[in-house]
């Protein structure tokens, strides 16, 4: 059985249903890049630029988008101007992500000052009320001292407050960053000290015998719901799942399953080419441009047939969705399906939409029509892609229409696929990776993201960043990389905590604290465990 954490003890207590969802069902959402301040995403920087500097925590931040854009150099300042406020505070040589570790529980603890005797937890939030009564740091403190041996003598959070402020309208954004810098400016982190209350400890540490005795994990309903991760599969009771990602199972290494895949470039660049070259293909295409294929090919298109004085047209979309449902029988011999170009479906599925609404544009019907329209795109590329075959590839070309304004107020230009971002954004969480293919000298090139203004990026991690456009080189790559991403490269990270008999804390009672808690001056502090920080 799993143990716990914090933060899953604290997500069974605002909602039941959702922790069934994530720890049993064991369902994961798409990752969320249509959000620059996302609160996992910018958070595990800000604490991670606590430990390792400024640059470090820029970096990690950037990479962990498909691509750069204006608005992440944006919210990449406020990580600038924070973070040194933050390490001016602190003892940088003080102990960071320290794991504690029990039968039933696994944490790690942000900040230990060894010099003061002080446990910190970071929180980049203005919810300050919030987080002073969070029974977190009491739990922390009880279990260091008795896994580590350690003296705790202060426990508190250092708040990192948190800028929200809009661009203007009349704002360029040189006048809406030098702003920013402004209010930033302004602002100080603050630490705030809690009196220790084993009384949290306990109510905590018994939820989880709660949680192993719950059968029901009902749903609770509140405003919040809005911001969940889960809220069109719960309103939807299931129904609605392209944001769930499938199980997270790994493969055996070396042996070829299901590869997801998403193919752009400029015309001419070789990419239907090299899908030609993929095993036993069937090319669902839409633009007509065939000629040099050797694959079958579906034509992606309206179909107008008459019948005596009447004329039926049958819309592309439901063309391409019928051919879905046919390809989900899986009475054929294909073993890769290529979707040539995944764009040109978008619009079709636009316009069917438009049918089915009876409207000409997304804005006659406002917020509504746009979320229906990629609400019914998205859910059919998930019905495609969750298909059982070899090889799913999705082919695009390029857009390189749009700047990026970093921060020093140079614009650069992105190079992405053709589609629109939030679209763009949704795919490339349901692919194993994006690649590009580019012409470099005359010679035909696939490459895998190594510039923040490309987009690309995915679930595997590539060993190079090019190769030449072969069927067999991606082969070797691809392969090679899987067999690179064992659970080994994770655990190296994750030492074992020290070797210590510790109570059982639900039994624990706390006349026994005086004679457990007192530590001679001559105890050997613990090393530090440092890890990457990973939320559950």
């Amino acid at each position: 059985m799993s143990r716990f954490s914090f933060s899953r003890i604290e997500l069974f207590l605002n909602c039941p249903y959702k922790y069934k969802l994530r720890y049993i069902d064991n369902l994961d959402t798409l990752p969320d890049y249509d959000s620059a301040d996302h609160p996992l995403t910018i958070g595990s920087a800000m604490h991670h630029g606590i430990e390792q500097g400024v640059d470090s925590a820029i970096k990690e931040y950037i990479n962990s988008y498909p691509i750069d854009t204006t608005e992440i150099e944006t919210e990449a300042l406020k990580l600038q101007i924070l973070i040194p406020k933050v390490r001016q505070m602190i003892n940088t040589d003080g102990f960071f992500e320290l794991r504690i570790e029990t039968k039933d529980f696994l944490g790690f603890v942000d900040y230990i000052d060894p010099e003061t005797h002080t446990l910190l937890d970071f929180k980049y939030s203005n919810n300050k009320s919030h987080y002073l009564k969070s029974p977190q740091v009491h739990l922390y403190k009880f279990l260091v001292e008795r896994l580590y041996g350690m003296r705790i003598d202060r426990i508190g959070y250092l708040f990192i407050p948190k800028l929200k402020d809009e661009r203007k309208n009349y704002q360029t954004e040189t006048l809406y960053r030098e702003h920013i810098k402004a209010e930033l400016e302004k602002l100080q982190p603050e630490i705030e000290y809690v009196t220790y209350d084993e009384n949290k400890v306990r109510k905590t540490l018994s939820v989880i015998e709660r949680i192993k005795a719950e059968k029901e994990f009902s749903k609770n309903e509140n405003r919040l719901c809005w911001y969940c991760d889960y809220r069109r599969y719960c309103e939807s009771d299931g129904k609605e799942d392209f944001m769930i990602l499938p199980k997270n199972e790994r493969r055996k290494a070396g042996v070829a399953t299901s590869r997801k895949l998403w193919i752009y470039g400029a015309p001419f660049s070789g990419k239907t080419t090299f899908c030609d070259n993929f095993p036993d293909v069937l090319m669902l295409n839409t633009d007509g441009n065939t000629k040099y294929v050797t694959a079958p090919v579906v034509r992606i298109k309206d179909e107008v047939k008459t019948e005596g004085h009447i004329t039926r047209t049958t819309l592309a979309w439901k063309v391409f969705k019928d051919t879905i449902d046919e390809l989900a029988k899986c009475q054929n011999d294909f073993k890769t399906i290529v979707v040539d170009l995944i764009e040109d479906t978008y619009e079709y599925c636009r316009l069917y939409m438009y049918d089915q609404l009876g409207i000409s544009h997304e804005s006659d019907n406002s917020f509504k029509a746009w979320d229906m329209v990629r609400t019914e795109f998205l859910s059919t590329i998930k019905k495609l892609m969750n298909l059982n075959y070899e090889n799913i590839i999705l082919v695009s070309h390029e857009d390189m229409s749009k700047d990026i304004t970093k921060r020093g107020g140079d614009s650069i230009t992105a190079i992405r696929p053709n589609i629109q971002d939030k679209i763009a954004n949704k795919l490339a969480g349901m692919v194993d990776a994006v690649m590009r293919c580019v012409v470099i000298d005359g010679n035909h090139r696939l490459t895998f993201k190594s510039d923040e203004v490309v987009f690309g990026g995915g679930r595997i991690n590539f060993i190079k960043n090019e190769i030449p456009l072969s069927y067999d080189e991606f082969v070797k790559i691809y392969e090679t990389s899987i067999a690179d991403t064992t659970p080994e490269t994770v655990t190296k990270e994750l030492p074992e905590t020290p070797q210590v008999e510790v109570p059982d804390v639900l039994a624990y009672e706390p006349q026994e604290q005086k004679e457990e808690v007192i530590v001679k001056d001559d105890t050997p502090e613990p090393a530090p465990v440092r890890r990457r920080r990973r939320r559950d």
